[in-house]
């Protein structure tokens, strides 16, 4: 066929890479992006003047686009994968009922309750006295249940500290109207793992951390995640193991035994406590910041094994990982997480060399200079053979770009490794 041609959903720090790494494929596909970013614009063509999915598939088909990449979660809930194959396009991205594992936390608790997969204990609440009977100890997680841009969940030391979340989800609805999960606090080093999920086949790819907090330490308020570290180092090979036959194949089964055909990224968050490890939560997409620190390690042909994989083959031959160390360090805006400044002019982009730099909450002023437009404002991410190497690189890197306000954490790939 003609050059591939691939479009990317979403427009955040996380579709940045994925555009990026999907233009250094070696298949050399044409890289669309809806609704996408000024700097993704760099990379990719732009889909404008379209502001609803039906629009999207009409413009997908008129192009002759090959495959969508969902990158956000929300167009999955809303049901993008199944418009796709509605109108017969290549998707990789699961339809809606698969997405539920991220869009519904309680969804994703009976999941694994009926699958056996380790998770902490539960209740599900709906209003504010049920979540207060419900807490029977501190520390406490609370998580509303749908989506809510990774800042749903507070894990709360407290009494005041849960009497503020829940005033947050029921009486002022900041992530709108539904329930509320209580959990059982979980405590040991988190790690992310990632597999690509096709019908019942999975392939694990480069496991990650990531940092929540706001502040160096692991203190201060949850964010989307200040920074993160990858490698096929990260975990020993016993533990991945354990990893796989525990959590990642028992899901994978259970989405089969449920009927609930699954193609696309999936994502485990898990807690390695002293029982072993547990799921806190699953992603539906690729995970940010750490998609952002696995993209550049792949080495192939991602945009191929993406086509082949959407009709429910993985072909492990397309691309592998380098054996590397990549570690992601976020600056985030002024008044981030609770708000977040627009319009601060981002200084010394031209002067980054040997890192990448992913935008995610930024835009182009007049003068065509990049500004900060939310939170997570960018990544600068780079590479070294050890971890060490990785972490001076990146931050000899990310100390050359600034703004006005901007917030950034100075222990990302050091915190919980020694």
């Amino acid at each position: 066929m003609s050059a591939m041609k691939v479009i990317v959903i979403g427009k955040g720090g996380r579709e940045h890479a994925i555009v990026r790494a999907l233009k250094e494929s070696s298949s050399a596909p044409e890289v669309y992006a809806w609704p996408g970013s000024d700097a993704i614009g760099q990379l990719a063509q732009r889909v404008e003047g379209i502001s609803a999915v039906p629009e999207l598939l009409n413009f997908i088909q008129k192009e002759e686009i090959h495959l969508c990449v969902a990158g956000e979660e929300s167009y999955l809930m809303q049901g993008l994968a199944d418009a796709c194959e509605a109108s017969g396009i290549a998707c990789w991205g699961p339809k809606r009922q698969g997405a539920l594992l991220e869009g519904s936390k309680e969804f994703a608790k009976e999941f694994m309750d009926r699958h056996g997969v380790p998770t902490g204990t539960y209740d599900s609440v709906s209003d504010a006295q049920a979540a207060r009977d419900a807490i029977s100890s501190y520390p406490c997680v609370l998580k509303f249940d749908g989506l809510a841009a990774g800042k749903g969940v507070a894990v709360c030391p407290d009494e005041a500290t849960a009497e503020a979340f829940l005033k947050e989800v029921f009486d002022d609805e900041r992530f709108g109207s539904g329930k509320l999960l209580v959990e059982e606090y979980l405590e040991g080093p988190e790690v992310s793992i990632f597999a690509m999920v096709a019908d019942g086949d999975y392939q694990i790819l480069c496991p990650a951390r990531d940092y929540k907090r706001l502040g160096d330490g692991d203190e201060g308020p949850n964010t989307g995640g200040m920074g993160a570290v990858a490698s096929p180092q990260l975990l020993e090979p016993a533990l991945l193991q354990r990893i796989e036959e525990e959590i990642v194949r028992p899901t994978v089964s259970g989405l089969e035994k449920d009927g609930n055909r699954y193609r696309g990224f999936l994502y485990f968050g898990l807690m390695l406590t002293d029982d072993g490890p547990k799921v806190i939560e699953y992603n539906c997409r690729f995970g940010d910041p750490e998609c952002q620190a696995v993209m550049p390690l792949i080495e192939g042909d991602l945009a191929g094994y993406l086509l082949k994989a959407a009709s429910g083959v993985l072909d492990r031959t397309y691309f592998s990982f380098q054996d590397l160390w990549s570690v992601c360090l976020v600056l985030a805006s002024a008044g981030y997480p609770a708000s977040s400044r627009n319009g601060d002019v981002i200084r010394g982009l031209e002067e980054v060399q040997g890192a990448r730099v992913y935008h995610a909450g930024t835009r182009q002023n007049a003068e065509g200079q990049f500004e900060t437009a939310g939170g997570r404002v960018l990544a600068v991410v780079a590479q070294g053979a050890t971890r060490e190497e990785a972490v001076a690189n990146a931050y000899a890197e990310g100390t050359k770009v600034d703004f006005d306000g901007a917030q950034r954490r100075s222990d990302i790939g050091v915190r919980n490794f020694t």
